[in-house]
């Protein structure tokens, strides 16, 4: 049994499951893939189903009744993940705006380097975007500077959703207290990686724009994380964050 998991949430994504799954699999890592589909309208989950005969134990689908969101489809899967006894276990868009190329890098860097928490960051060095207009582009990055100016967090790419968790990163935190629900859940499980007292790595990546499908994006993830990273340096000073439980073999590197 492969040691690792690739959690990728649907919503309308028909468009780039196949050819995503392909790329994966013919990566040299023995990569599990676990799709979270909220009843799709256009099919997705249809498209999933076709494709999991074609290679057997490896990709696996949770169907879900209604649109249910971002946070709560990743802790549906890291429960999935944790249950299934995978050890890392990574956070992947379906619209190859993350590059499959990196994954095993992500892989190595937890896996073989030993840090609990690798990030692909479009905000480190050698890190950029492809496609976005300047305007969006200038708004991701000041939101990563105001995250790291409120909570001191030591992670460049805040609200990045490529990466890679140790189990036991995700072992250690409370999956049930988990507060946001948008682009501030991403913030939030990093903080929580940070004050627990687990290393984290940022590897740079280039982040590309979908080709195909809608966007999730809106205004009001981004409202969300705006007032939801007050509320992560609030609940650490009333001692009321994280919860969760620090690992003894958790160190910061």
């Amino acid at each position: 049994m492969s040691n690792s998991l690739i959690i990728i949430p649907t919503f309308n994504e028909r468009e780039n499951v196949v050819e995503l799954c392909k790329q994966i699999m013919l990566l040299q890592e023995d990569f599990h893939i676990l799709f979270v589909d909220d009843s799709s309208p256009d099919g997705t989950a249809g498209v999933i189903k076709a494709l999991m005969p074609q290679y057997p134990q490896r990709i696996h689908l949770i169907e879900r009744e209604g649109k249910l969101g971002l946070a709560s489809a990743y802790i549906t899967g890291f429960k999935w993940a944790l249950a299934h006894e995978y050890s890392y276990i990574f956070e992947m868009d379906c619209d190859f705006s993350h590059p499959v190329s990196a994954l095993p890098r992500l892989y190595r860097t937890v896996a073989m380097e030993g840090y609990d928490l690798a990030v692909g960051s479009r905000y480190v060095k050698g890190g950029k975007v492809k496609d976005w207009p300047l305007g969006r582009i200038l708004m991701s990055y000041f939101a990563s500077v105001y995250v790291r100016a409120v909570t001191w967090l030591p992670v460049h790419d805040t609200t990045a959703g490529f990466v890679c968790y140790h189990r036991r990163v995700l072992e250690s935190i409370n999956l049930d207290k988990i507060h946001f629900r948008g682009y501030a859940f991403q913030i939030e499980m990093k903080y929580a990686t940070y004050l627990l007292g687990f290393s984290i790595k940022e590897l740079p990546i280039t982040f590309t724009d979908r080709k195909l499908g809608t966007s999730k994006m809106s205004s009001s993830i981004f409202g969300e994380a705006f007032s939801g990273v007050l509320k992560l340096r609030l609940w650490k000073e009333q001692k009321k964050f994280p919860q969760g439980t620090p690992k003894p073999e958790a160190t910061k590197k």
